[in-house]
């Protein structure tokens, strides 16, 4: 059983179930909105929340480096068996502070942080953004979710706004180019009125 961190609580109890759930939806159908923000392959691609694989899956086959971090031992170790490539390198680490990526001294054309941001608190968002930021090359892309509506009752999540986003991204040299509310691409989600706003940010210097 993965140790208990912060902000992802409920999912190693729930991975069997997430495991298959997540991966029955496409990567492009999730991202629609912002696949054309995407840096052309190859690139360095750092995706922070990986998951079951997916989204780490799709970006190596399309001939990027992929960092996947996640967490929870119980995805991790679902999605590297499931999605093995010698472009995915697996990392345990977790935000706001990104210990063990930090420490590669790094960065990165693309990061992407789906479906996370809204786990942290408001402390946590403050210490997040400039720990990301830093990871983002100058003129790299920085893909971003918030889900808005009912969640598990034993996950942690925090109903956090564009607006505070973009601000805290302005502060770390970061440039909002995208906000678009979509409704939930997931059946379930969407029956429950689950909606979502995706961000886009590149950074300036």
């Amino acid at each position: 059983m993965s140790e208990r961190i912060s902000g992802t609580e409920g999912y190693a109890e729930a991975a069997a179930l997430l495991r298959d759930r997540y991966e029955e939806v496409a990567f492009t159908e999730v991202h629609a909105p912002v696949l054309h923000l995407m840096p052309q392959a190859p690139c360095a691609v750092l995706d922070i929340g990986a998951g079951t694989g997916r989204d780490a899956a799709a970006f190596a086959k399309r001939g990027n480096i992929v960092t996947a971090v996640e967490p929870v031992d119980e995805l991790r170790a679902a999605a590297s068996a499931r999605h093995p490539s010698p472009m995915i390198t697996w990392i345990k680490d977790s935000l706001p502070g990104l210990a063990v990526v930090s420490a590669m001294n790094r960065q990165y054309d693309l990061v992407m942080l789906t479906a996370v941001w809204m786990h942290l608190d408001a402390e946590q968002r403050e210490t997040a953004m400039p720990t990301v930021a830093t990871l983002l090359r100058t003129g790299g892309a920085m893909l971003l979710s918030l889900r808005h509506g009912p969640s598990a009752p034993n996950r942690r999540m925090f109903e956090v706004s564009a607006e505070e986003v973009i601000q805290l991204g302005s502060r770390n040299g970061l440039v909002c180019v995208l906000r678009q509310n979509t409704l939930s691409v997931g059946t379930l989600n969407r029956a429950a009125g689950v909606t979502w706003t995706r961000l886009a940010f590149l950074r300036s210097m």
